[in-house]
């Protein structure tokens, strides 16, 4: 029978029994320490799974805030086209308006009393669908609040005190300059 080392210095007479003892709890002592100190095995599947899943959760967290993001223009498109829809107001004429998109002087034929109310600031020129359509100012005022870009003209309204004080006096026509 093969014999432990302790067995075999306590027959030798090397060692007494009180010692043994001692060095077994010692022994035990050393091994839960290094049970302790020893680091957890890193598993390196278990943390390229977990960059995957949360790599996974990064994109598609970016696709939902894209998804948000389009829905958003999308309802706000859907507003603006309503408020034009309903609101439009039909001028068409034989005057020439002349106004700017995006650089370009671009052209619509309105009636007279639009042309007046677009210069005091009573219609707005909005683009819509690629065309050119006018709406009232408080309208106006709504889809600059959805999107700027798309009101392309909208004067102040004008004081017509100061116009309405000489309305009354009409200019001979004898008068030259």
């Amino acid at each position: 029978m093969a014999k432990s080392l302790a067995d075999q210095l306590l027959n030798a007479g090397m060692v007494d029994q009180k010692k043994a003892k001692q060095i077994e709890k010692e022994k035990k002592k050393r091994q839960k320490q290094k049970l302790k100190n020893k680091l957890p095995e890193i598993d390196e599947a278990k943390l390229a799974a977990q960059r995957a899943l949360t790599a996974k959760q990064n994109k598609s967290r970016q696709l939902n805030q894209q998804r948000e993001s389009i829905s958003r223009v999308r309802a706000i498109d859907a507003q603006i086209k309503q408020l034009v829809e309903k609101y439009a107001v039909k001028a068409e004429g034989d005057n020439a308006f002349n106004f700017a998109d995006q650089g370009k002087i671009k052209k619509i034929h309105i009636d007279d009393q639009s042309r007046t109310g677009l210069i005091r600031g009573y219609l707005g020129i909005v683009k819509h669908d690629a065309t050119y359509r006018l709406v009232p100012s408080a309208i106006a005022d709504k889809i600059a609040e959805r999107d700027a870009s798309r009101v392309l003209l909208q004067n102040q309204k004008a004081d017509t005190d100061e116009e309405d004080a000489y309305a009354d006096f009409k200019i001979p026509d004898d008068l030259m300059w």
